[in-house]
Protein backbone atom coordinates (compact mmCIF):
# COMPACT_ATOMS: atom_id res chain seq x y z
CA UNK A 1 0.00 0.00 0.00
CA UNK A 2 2.78 2.47 0.69
CA UNK A 3 4.10 1.29 -2.57
CA UNK A 4 1.84 2.69 -4.32
CA UNK A 5 0.95 5.80 -2.38
CA UNK A 6 4.73 6.69 -3.32
CA UNK A 7 4.06 6.28 -7.00
CA UNK A 8 0.98 7.99 -7.17
CA UNK A 9 3.08 11.25 -5.35
CA UNK A 10 5.43 10.84 -7.24
CA UNK A 11 3.65 10.59 -10.39
CA UNK A 12 1.72 14.02 -9.22
CA UNK A 13 4.96 15.82 -8.38
CA UNK A 14 5.94 14.92 -11.84
CA UNK A 15 3.01 16.09 -13.58
CA UNK A 16 2.95 19.55 -11.51
CA UNK A 17 6.60 20.40 -12.30
CA UNK A 18 5.77 19.35 -15.97
CA UNK A 19 2.70 22.14 -15.58
CA UNK A 20 5.05 24.79 -13.97
CA UNK A 21 7.60 24.13 -17.01
CA UNK A 22 4.95 24.67 -19.29
CA UNK A 23 3.25 27.47 -17.79
CA UNK A 24 6.97 29.67 -16.96
CA UNK A 25 7.55 28.41 -20.73
CA UNK A 26 4.51 30.17 -22.00
CA UNK A 27 4.47 33.05 -19.39
CA UNK A 28 8.28 34.29 -21.24
CA UNK A 29 6.72 33.50 -24.85
CA UNK A 30 4.25 36.32 -24.09
CA UNK A 31 6.44 38.74 -22.25
CA UNK A 32 9.09 38.32 -25.35
CA UNK A 33 6.36 39.07 -27.55
CA UNK A 34 5.05 41.69 -25.71
CA UNK A 35 8.92 43.32 -25.36
CA UNK A 36 8.79 43.18 -29.61
CA UNK A 37 5.53 44.50 -30.19
CA UNK A 38 6.26 47.16 -27.80
CA UNK A 39 10.07 47.83 -29.35
CA UNK A 40 8.18 47.36 -32.50
CA UNK A 41 5.53 50.56 -31.43
CA UNK A 42 8.41 52.31 -30.41
CA UNK A 43 10.22 51.69 -32.92
CA UNK A 44 8.29 53.76 -36.15
CA UNK A 45 4.55 52.46 -36.71
CA UNK A 46 3.04 54.98 -38.36
CA UNK A 47 1.11 57.56 -36.33
CA UNK A 48 -2.47 57.42 -36.33
CA UNK A 49 -4.79 60.11 -34.46
CA UNK A 50 -6.42 63.74 -35.07
CA UNK A 51 -5.54 67.27 -34.71
CA UNK A 52 -8.05 70.57 -33.96
CA UNK A 53 -6.29 73.62 -34.74
CA UNK A 54 -8.17 76.82 -33.85
CA UNK A 55 -7.43 80.04 -33.38
CA UNK A 56 -5.51 83.00 -35.21
CA UNK A 57 -6.58 83.84 -38.64
CA UNK A 58 -3.44 85.46 -39.25
CA UNK A 59 -1.69 82.04 -38.81
CA UNK A 60 -4.32 79.99 -40.37
CA UNK A 61 -2.84 80.36 -43.99
CA UNK A 62 0.47 78.74 -42.60
CA UNK A 63 -1.31 76.66 -40.41
CA UNK A 64 -3.69 74.77 -42.93
CA UNK A 65 -1.30 75.07 -46.11
CA UNK A 66 1.66 72.77 -43.63
CA UNK A 67 -1.18 70.73 -42.11
CA UNK A 68 -2.00 69.21 -46.23
CA UNK A 69 1.24 68.91 -47.03
CA UNK A 70 1.54 67.14 -43.10
CA UNK A 71 -0.90 64.49 -44.10
CA UNK A 72 0.38 63.76 -48.05
CA UNK A 73 3.42 62.74 -46.07
CA UNK A 74 3.71 58.85 -45.92
CA UNK A 75 4.31 58.61 -41.62
CA UNK A 76 1.64 60.89 -41.21
CA UNK A 77 -1.15 59.08 -43.83
CA UNK A 78 -3.17 58.33 -41.07
CA UNK A 79 -3.38 61.67 -38.95
CA UNK A 80 -6.34 64.22 -39.89
CA UNK A 81 -6.01 67.68 -39.52
CA UNK A 82 -8.46 69.90 -39.15
CA UNK A 83 -7.57 73.89 -39.14
CA UNK A 84 -10.99 76.88 -38.28
CA UNK A 85 -10.20 80.26 -37.33
CA UNK A 86 -12.30 82.48 -34.87
CA UNK A 87 -9.46 84.62 -33.30
CA UNK A 88 -6.50 84.56 -31.15
CA UNK A 89 -8.53 84.81 -27.88
CA UNK A 90 -10.88 81.78 -29.35
CA UNK A 91 -7.82 79.47 -30.12
CA UNK A 92 -6.82 80.50 -26.50
CA UNK A 93 -9.83 79.72 -24.57
CA UNK A 94 -10.81 76.16 -26.72
CA UNK A 95 -7.13 74.70 -25.94
CA UNK A 96 -7.52 75.38 -22.49
CA UNK A 97 -10.88 73.97 -22.39
CA UNK A 98 -9.78 70.68 -24.06
CA UNK A 99 -11.87 71.60 -26.81
CA UNK A 100 -8.98 71.57 -29.29
CA UNK A 101 -5.42 70.28 -29.93
CA UNK A 102 -4.11 73.00 -31.15
CA UNK A 103 -4.76 76.87 -29.87
CA UNK A 104 -3.31 79.49 -32.58
CA UNK A 105 -2.65 82.57 -31.27
CA UNK A 106 -1.15 85.58 -32.18
CA UNK A 107 -0.65 86.74 -28.43
CA UNK A 108 1.00 85.59 -25.51
CA UNK A 109 -1.24 83.73 -23.22
CA UNK A 110 -0.86 85.61 -20.50
CA UNK A 111 -2.14 88.43 -22.21
CA UNK A 112 -5.33 86.58 -22.57
CA UNK A 113 -5.79 84.80 -19.11
CA UNK A 114 -4.91 87.50 -16.84
CA UNK A 115 -6.17 88.47 -13.38
CA UNK A 116 -8.32 85.71 -12.10
CA UNK A 117 -7.84 83.46 -15.42
CA UNK A 118 -3.79 83.74 -14.78
CA UNK A 119 -3.54 80.11 -13.61
CA UNK A 120 -4.93 79.14 -17.13
CA UNK A 121 -2.04 80.51 -19.08
CA UNK A 122 0.24 78.71 -16.91
CA UNK A 123 -1.40 74.92 -18.18
CA UNK A 124 -0.21 76.23 -21.47
CA UNK A 125 2.77 75.42 -23.51
CA UNK A 126 4.16 77.91 -26.01
CA UNK A 127 5.75 76.57 -29.23
CA UNK A 128 6.96 79.95 -31.43
CA UNK A 129 6.66 79.04 -35.49
CA UNK A 130 6.73 82.05 -37.09
CA UNK A 131 6.71 86.00 -37.34
CA UNK A 132 3.99 88.13 -38.79
CA UNK A 133 3.93 91.55 -39.12
CA UNK A 134 1.19 93.35 -39.27
CA UNK A 135 0.53 96.68 -41.97
CA UNK A 136 -1.90 99.31 -41.93
CA UNK A 137 -3.70 99.06 -45.44
CA UNK A 138 -6.00 101.34 -47.57
CA UNK A 139 -8.70 101.29 -50.51
CA UNK A 140 -6.16 101.81 -53.57
CA UNK A 141 -8.01 104.73 -54.38
CA UNK A 142 -6.27 106.39 -51.38
CA UNK A 143 -3.50 108.92 -51.72
CA UNK A 144 -1.37 108.84 -49.12
CA UNK A 145 1.61 106.19 -48.18
CA UNK A 146 2.22 107.12 -44.50
CA UNK A 147 0.42 107.83 -41.29
CA UNK A 148 2.17 108.77 -38.19
CA UNK A 149 1.35 107.01 -34.53
CA UNK A 150 -0.48 109.30 -33.65
CA UNK A 151 -2.17 109.97 -36.76
CA UNK A 152 -3.20 106.07 -36.96
CA UNK A 153 -4.61 107.20 -32.95
CA UNK A 154 -6.54 109.80 -34.48
CA UNK A 155 -8.56 107.84 -37.04
CA UNK A 156 -8.97 104.54 -35.00
CA UNK A 157 -10.50 106.86 -32.10
CA UNK A 158 -12.63 108.38 -34.29
CA UNK A 159 -10.86 111.92 -33.53
CA UNK A 160 -10.29 112.02 -37.60
CA UNK A 161 -12.96 110.72 -39.69
CA UNK A 162 -11.91 112.45 -43.24
CA UNK A 163 -8.51 111.94 -45.09
CA UNK A 164 -7.95 115.80 -45.99
CA UNK A 165 -7.50 115.75 -42.36
CA UNK A 166 -4.20 113.64 -42.59
CA UNK A 167 -3.03 114.72 -46.10
CA UNK A 168 -5.38 112.75 -48.62
CA UNK A 169 -8.32 114.11 -50.75
CA UNK A 170 -11.87 115.25 -48.95
CA UNK A 171 -13.44 111.56 -48.34
CA UNK A 172 -15.05 110.06 -45.19
CA UNK A 173 -13.08 107.34 -43.55
CA UNK A 174 -14.29 104.23 -43.49
CA UNK A 175 -12.59 101.73 -40.31
CA UNK A 176 -12.53 97.79 -41.57
CA UNK A 177 -11.65 96.69 -37.47
CA UNK A 178 -11.41 93.46 -35.95
CA UNK A 179 -13.39 92.29 -32.91
CA UNK A 180 -11.53 92.52 -29.64
CA UNK A 181 -10.93 89.13 -29.12
CA UNK A 182 -8.71 89.36 -32.24
CA UNK A 183 -4.69 88.80 -31.76
CA UNK A 184 -3.99 90.67 -34.90
CA UNK A 185 -6.36 93.65 -33.22
CA UNK A 186 -4.54 93.21 -30.07
CA UNK A 187 -0.88 93.22 -32.06
CA UNK A 188 -1.85 96.50 -33.94
CA UNK A 189 -3.17 98.20 -30.71
CA UNK A 190 -0.38 97.31 -28.47
CA UNK A 191 2.52 98.45 -31.03
CA UNK A 192 1.03 100.81 -33.91
CA UNK A 193 -1.52 102.53 -31.22
CA UNK A 194 -0.17 102.16 -28.32
CA UNK A 195 -3.79 102.18 -27.02
CA UNK A 196 -6.99 100.61 -27.60
CA UNK A 197 -8.96 101.56 -30.26
CA UNK A 198 -13.11 102.04 -30.36
CA UNK A 199 -15.68 100.30 -31.76
CA UNK A 200 -16.51 103.73 -33.82
CA UNK A 201 -20.49 103.92 -34.68
CA UNK A 202 -20.20 103.79 -38.39
CA UNK A 203 -17.59 101.42 -38.37
CA UNK A 204 -17.15 98.11 -39.99
CA UNK A 205 -16.11 94.64 -37.69
CA UNK A 206 -15.21 91.42 -39.25
CA UNK A 207 -13.61 88.51 -37.82
CA UNK A 208 -11.71 87.45 -40.82
CA UNK A 209 -8.88 88.89 -42.25
CA UNK A 210 -9.79 87.65 -45.72
CA UNK A 211 -12.99 89.62 -45.04
CA UNK A 212 -11.31 92.47 -43.90
CA UNK A 213 -9.08 92.39 -46.98
CA UNK A 214 -12.13 92.12 -48.89
CA UNK A 215 -14.10 94.90 -47.80
CA UNK A 216 -11.37 97.48 -47.86
CA UNK A 217 -10.42 96.76 -51.25
CA UNK A 218 -14.13 97.27 -51.82
CA UNK A 219 -15.32 100.20 -49.63
CA UNK A 220 -14.08 103.77 -51.07
CA UNK A 221 -12.14 105.66 -48.22
CA UNK A 222 -11.65 102.50 -46.31
CA UNK A 223 -8.93 101.63 -44.08
CA UNK A 224 -7.82 98.65 -41.88
CA UNK A 225 -4.69 96.31 -40.80
CA UNK A 226 -3.84 93.10 -41.99
CA UNK A 227 -0.93 90.18 -41.32
CA UNK A 228 1.36 90.42 -44.03
CA UNK A 229 0.24 86.99 -45.13
CA UNK A 230 -2.97 88.39 -46.45
CA UNK A 231 -1.89 91.57 -48.27
CA UNK A 232 -1.59 91.16 -51.73
CA UNK A 233 -2.20 94.13 -55.31
CA UNK A 234 -5.85 94.40 -53.91
CA UNK A 235 -5.00 96.66 -51.34
CA UNK A 236 -2.21 99.78 -50.57
CA UNK A 237 -0.01 98.91 -47.64
CA UNK A 238 0.85 102.70 -45.98
CA UNK A 239 3.96 102.66 -44.16
CA UNK A 240 4.49 103.08 -40.47
CA UNK A 241 6.21 106.56 -39.26
CA UNK A 242 7.94 106.25 -42.39
CA UNK A 243 9.12 102.56 -42.44
CA UNK A 244 7.63 100.25 -44.97
CA UNK A 245 6.42 97.03 -43.52
CA UNK A 246 9.63 94.83 -44.97
CA UNK A 247 11.95 91.96 -43.46
CA UNK A 248 15.29 94.02 -43.11
CA UNK A 249 13.17 96.47 -41.04
CA UNK A 250 11.21 93.72 -39.32
CA UNK A 251 14.13 91.55 -38.16
CA UNK A 252 15.66 94.36 -36.89
CA UNK A 253 13.38 95.87 -34.49
CA UNK A 254 12.95 99.49 -36.22
CA UNK A 255 9.53 98.27 -37.98
CA UNK A 256 7.32 97.41 -34.56
CA UNK A 257 4.39 96.31 -35.42
CA UNK A 258 4.93 92.50 -35.27
CA UNK A 259 4.24 89.78 -33.32
CA UNK A 260 5.37 85.77 -32.69
CA UNK A 261 2.94 83.34 -33.95
CA UNK A 262 2.23 80.61 -31.87
CA UNK A 263 0.99 77.31 -31.57
CA UNK A 264 -0.14 76.51 -27.62
CA UNK A 265 -0.96 73.21 -26.42
CA UNK A 266 -2.55 72.34 -23.07
CA UNK A 267 0.62 70.79 -21.31
CA UNK A 268 3.39 68.95 -23.47
CA UNK A 269 2.13 67.92 -26.93
CA UNK A 270 0.77 64.07 -27.35
CA UNK A 271 2.55 62.08 -29.99
CA UNK A 272 0.68 63.54 -32.91
CA UNK A 273 0.74 66.69 -31.91
CA UNK A 274 4.52 67.04 -31.70
CA UNK A 275 4.95 65.75 -34.48
CA UNK A 276 2.65 68.22 -36.30
CA UNK A 277 4.74 70.93 -34.21
CA UNK A 278 7.93 69.59 -35.05
CA UNK A 279 7.32 69.29 -38.67
CA UNK A 280 6.04 73.06 -39.29
CA UNK A 281 9.40 73.95 -37.30
CA UNK A 282 11.55 71.76 -39.68
CA UNK A 283 14.03 73.30 -41.82
CA UNK A 284 11.85 72.32 -44.63
CA UNK A 285 8.92 74.48 -43.78
CA UNK A 286 10.75 77.34 -42.08
CA UNK A 287 12.67 78.15 -45.50
CA UNK A 288 9.79 77.49 -47.87
CA UNK A 289 6.14 77.60 -46.78
CA UNK A 290 7.10 80.20 -43.97
CA UNK A 291 8.41 82.72 -45.93
CA UNK A 292 6.67 81.93 -49.22
CA UNK A 293 3.36 83.08 -47.15
CA UNK A 294 4.81 85.97 -46.14
CA UNK A 295 5.81 85.07 -42.68
CA UNK A 296 9.76 85.15 -41.13
CA UNK A 297 10.91 82.25 -39.30
CA UNK A 298 11.93 82.77 -35.22
CA UNK A 299 15.24 82.33 -36.30
CA UNK A 300 15.94 85.11 -38.31
CA UNK A 301 14.76 87.73 -35.95
CA UNK A 302 17.69 90.19 -34.41
CA UNK A 303 15.31 90.90 -31.48
CA UNK A 304 13.53 89.37 -29.44
CA UNK A 305 10.10 90.19 -27.43
CA UNK A 306 8.68 89.46 -24.19
CA UNK A 307 4.77 89.21 -23.40
CA UNK A 308 5.10 92.97 -21.77
CA UNK A 309 6.07 94.05 -24.99
CA UNK A 310 9.55 94.55 -24.14
CA UNK A 311 12.24 94.41 -26.99
CA UNK A 312 15.52 92.79 -26.41
CA UNK A 313 18.75 92.11 -28.54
Amino acid sequence: MKKVLLVVVALMLTIGLAACGSKNESTNGNSQNSNAENTANAGGDALSGSLLAAGSTALQPLVEQVSKKFMEDAKYADVTVQVQGGGSGTGLTQVSAGQADLGNSDIFAEEKFVDADADKAKELVDHQVAVVAMATVVNKEISIDNLTKQQLVDIFTGKVTNWKDVGGKDQKITIVNRPSSSGTRKTFEKFALGTKSEDIQGSIQEDSSGTVKKLVAETPGAIGYLALSYIDDTVKTVKYEGVEAKEENIVSGNYPVWAYEHVYTKGEPNAVAKAFIDYLMSDEIQNSDVVELGYLPVGKMQVKRDAAGNITK
